[in-house]
């Protein structure tokens, strides 16, 4: 019954994305520092940084967005964008990487990014997505970090993080301005997506969680994947919920449940109201952390 319900929702997904009145979707956006905006759109969140010469975009969400995307990005600099880089491979972050390439930007990420992206994907439930053209795809790729200097003595770090919501999550940290792209490791007010079939793993976003609360500070804005720009304490306040949910789970696993039987223990029942009415509810954050918690 579970499996049929799944495909149902794929397949008005699917439909709900070829339908989508994409005209309706506006751009806007919110400065967190004299050359830091992050632009909302429907998406995953974009960082823009302002160079001395060129613009760098963190993700371009949806390719039907671009040209909103690129005009919005011309209300707030006239510097071209010369480089995007992707924070991971799915669609609703990478999807615009086709029409930044065809008006000149270079895409940037790391290496496991650009062999997904260029390969057949099984994301569950019977959604394939298809090979990339080649055109999309990342033509300057890292393994572990790298720097890009933006000029006027401010930087951008790439982080090759532990496999998380993918196997090839970066997160993009600027010293000088104190803001940190985490990506979809860090939905704000959310359950985490831990997608499997891509090599997902629920101790990786602790882990990754972790070492982002160790290099900022109560000043650090964040942009996370979905929703607000957050702090410090926001970030605290997830780990905290994914921690206790990990450890309910992994008891309940160890005592011999099964994912069924655990996803009627009401184990994260003080947070689905508020966490789980997105699109990762109760039972799917269950199972993302039953099938992965080591």
């Amino acid at each position: 019954m579970k499996n049929t319900t799944l495909l149902i929702l794929t397949f008005i997904g699917l439909m709900s994305y070829g339908q989508r009145d994409w005209s309706s979707i506006k751009i806007t956006s919110e400065k967190l520092s004299d050359n830091i905006y992050v632009l909302f759109g429907s998406g995953g969140n974009i960082g823009l940084a302002i160079g001395e010469e060129n613009a760098y975009l963190i993700d371009d969400q949806f390719d039907p967005l671009s040209g909103k995307i690129l005009a919005h990005v011309k209300t707030l600099t006239d510097k071209p964008v010369k480089w995007v880089l992707n924070t991971h491979w799915h669609g609703d972050h990478a999807g615009g990487n086709e029409n930044m390439a065809n008006q000149g930007a270079i895409i940037i990420a790391h290496e496991n990014v650009r062999k997904r992206m260029s390969t057949k994907q099984d994301r569950g439930g019977g959604r394939i997505v298809e090979p990339s053209p080649d055109i999309a795809l990342p033509v300057i790729t890292f393994n572990d970090k790298m720097t890009l200097f933006l000029g006027n003595g401010n930087s951008m770090h790439a982080m090759h993080v532990n496999d998380a919501h993918t196997d090839g999550d970066s997160y993009y940290y600027f010293p000088e301005d104190n803001v940190l792209h985490m990506g979809d490791n860090f939905f704000v007010g959310r359950y985490p997506y831990i997608d499997l079939n891509s090599g997902g793993d629920i101790d990786g976003l602790i882990s990754n969680v972790t070492m982002a609360l160790g290099i900022i500070d109560d000043e650090t804005k964040i942009i996370p994947g979905h929703g607000r720009v957050a702090n410090k304490s926001d970030l605290q306040n997830y780990k905290e919920v994914i921690l206790k949910l990990r450890k309910r789970v992994v008891k309940a696993r160890a005592a011999g449940n099964s994912l069924e039987q655990v996803q009627k223990l009401g184990l994260s029942k003080e947070w689905d109201a508020t966490h789980g009415q997105g699109f990762i509810n109760a039972d799917r954050i269950m199972e993302f952390i039953y099938k992965s918690a080591d």
